[in-house]
């Protein structure tokens, strides 16, 4: 796409991913001069330009970010307001955790999360946007390992996407896998232990178990955290949580 932007002549972009993320650095390119059609379709149509001009541009919230930390309060049975939570964007996750027992109530400001009850097991299947994003699937798997019964997850964006699968399970969770599908079984609770992080979503599955675990949970690796997730310890001191980087 940036290439396409300042090349000669005319490219068109086909299976275009739509994740919201996409359009939102199309806009960004048109604010510069950018010559651009088809933003948030599969389709998209980009002319050259022979410069790009400088300026101001407000980008979106990050909604795995976001919705990490909407995960984060529901499974310590907290209470949380997340400004600046990007709604529309987050449907199909907001979806499935309603259905699990959760309460998400949007108002002006961003999303107010709590939960008071038991969570109840779910299915889910990772889909390209706008269905559930496999970039939440680990995040809400935590969650799922201490719902009622069983649940299931199915994904179908990438391989090997189950690495955060044998932490969760040191940690006392009930996973079992076969091939792009995983059956949890809600336990009535994790036990902190020393666990590796494999990759940026997956590291956040494991800090959002270790909140919930009776102990201490070591995270190994959270390097990986990182490239996902700004001081992501200090935002959840702030609301509660006793985690410290080391």
């Amino acid at each position: 796409m940036w290439a396409a932007a300042r090349a000669k002549g005319d490219a068109v972009l086909r299976s275009a991913a739509r994740e919201p993320e996409v359009p939102e650095r199309d806009n960004f390119l048109i604010g510069g001069g950018g010559k651009i059609r088809g933003q948030g379709t599969d389709t998209i149509q980009i002319k050259g330009v022979s410069s790009l001009r400088g300026g101001e541009y407000r980008i979106m919230p990050d909604r795995i970010e976001a919705g990490t930390f909407l995960v984060a309060a529901a499974i310590t049975g907290g209470e949380c307001d997340i400004e600046g939570c990007p709604i529309e964007e987050l449907t199909a996750v907001m979806a499935k955790m309603g259905e699990m027992g959760v309460t998400l109530e949007p108002h002006q400001n961003g999303v107010a999360v709590r939960r008071s009850g038991s969570l109840r097991g779910v299915d889910l299947t990772t889909r390209p946007y706008p269905g559930f994003p496999t970039d939440m699937q680990a995040q809400l798997m935590a969650l799922m390992t201490l719902a009622e019964g069983s649940s299931t997850v199915e994904e179908t964006i990438f391989e090997n996407r189950f690495m955060h699968v044998p932490e969760l399970s040191r940690m006392g969770a009930d996973i079992k896998l076969s091939g792009s599908r995983a059956v949890i079984r809600g336990v009535s609770h994790l036990t902190g232990a020393p666990v590796m992080a494999s990759d940026v979503r997956a590291s956040a599955s494991l800090v959002i178990a270790g909140l919930a675990a009776k102990g201490e949970t070591h995270i190994q690796r959270i390097y990986h955290l990182d490239r996902g997730y700004e001081h992501i310890e200090h935002k959840l001191e702030r609301v509660g949580a006793r985690i410290k980087r080391v």
